[in-house]
C-alpha cells in the first residue's frame, strides 16, 4: 500500500460511520467476518462509560469525580462481550436508560479523549472494521476505506423497535423515533468530534437493503480502495 500523495500511509482499517440505529454494528460484524478481520465496537465502549459513570452516580459536572471514574474504567472488549470489570454487561449497555444518556457523556471532552487514545490504540496494528460517528473524520482519518452508512429515519426507528421488541424491551415505535431524532440533533450538532460524513467517504443509504445487500456493497468497495 503506497501513501497518499499528500498524506500518510492509509492504515488498513475500514471506517464505518453513521447515526444511530443503522445498523452500523450488524454491518461491521458482518464484514469483519467475510473478510477475517477483527471488529472494534467503538459505540459500546462509549455505552460502558456511560453505564460506569450513572453506577458511579457521577455527574458530567463534576470533573474530578469523572476523571476518577474515567481513570479506574477496567473496560474489556472480547469478540461481542463487553466486560467492565468481570461484569459482562452487553445487555446493561444496550438498555433504554443507557442509550439515551449516552450521547451527552460521549460528547464530553474527557470521556472522548480516554476513548479516543484506547480505540487508537488497538486500531494502529490495522485489519480492524471499526464503526462509530466519527471515526474517518477523527480517530481514524487515515483509513485506507470509509463508509458512511445511512438510512432514513423512519427505517432506523423500525429497525431499533424490532431489536427491543426481541429482548422484550420494546416501547412504542414512536418513541423509538423520536428517541433517534433526538439523538440525531445532540451528535451532529456537539461541538467534539460531532456526527459528519468525511470527505473521502462513500455514502451508502442502507432503507431498502437488507443486511448482506450492504456488507456486498461495503466489502466490495474496500476492495477496489484497499
Amino acid at each position: 500500500m503506497s501513501a497518499r500523495p499528500d498524506g500518510p500511509v492509509p492504515l488498513l482499517l475500514i471506517a464505518l460511520d453513521g447515526p444511530g440505529g443503522v445498523g452500523k454494528s450488524t454491518t461491521a460484524r458482518r464484514v469483519a467476518q467475510v473478510l477475517g478481520w477483527d471488529y472494534l465496537d467503538t459505540g459500546a465502549m462509549y455505552r460502558a462509560a456511560t453505564l460506569a459513570l450513572a453506577r458511579a452516580g457521577v455527574d458530567l459536572s463534576d470533573r474530578p469525580q469523572v476523571e476518577r471514574t474515567l481513570a479506574g474504567l477496567a473496560l474489556r472488549l472480547e469478540g461481542p462481550r463487553v466486560f467492565l470489570g468481570a461484569e459482562d454487561v452487553i445487555e446493561a449497555i444496550r438498555s433504554p436508560e443507557i442509550t439515551r444518556g449516552v450521547s451527552r457523556v460521549s460528547a464530553d471532552i474527557r470521556v472522548r479523549e480516554v476513548m479516543v487514545d484506547r480505540q487508537r490504540a488497538l486500531g494502529r496494528r490495522g485489519r480492524w472494521v471499526v464503526d462509530g460517528r466519527d471515526i474517518g473524520t477523527v480517530v481514524f482519518p487515515e483509513a485506507c476505506c470509509k463508509v458512511f452508512l445511512t438510512a432514513s429515519p423512519e427505517a432506523r426507528a423500525r429497525r431499533r423497535y424490532l431489536e427491543l421488541e426481541a429482548k422484550g424491551k420494546a416501547p412504542a415505535l414512536e418513541e423509538v423515533l423520536a428517541d433517534l431524532q433526538r439523538r440525531d440533533a445532540a451528535d451532529s450538532s456537539r461541538a467534539v468530534a460531532p456526527l459528519r460524513q468525511a470527505d473521502d467517504a462513500m455514502v451508502l443509504d442502507s432503507s431498502h437493503l437488507d443486511l448482506e445487500a450492504v456488507v456486498d456493497r461495503i466489502v466490495t468497495h474496500h476492495r477496489a480502495h484497499g
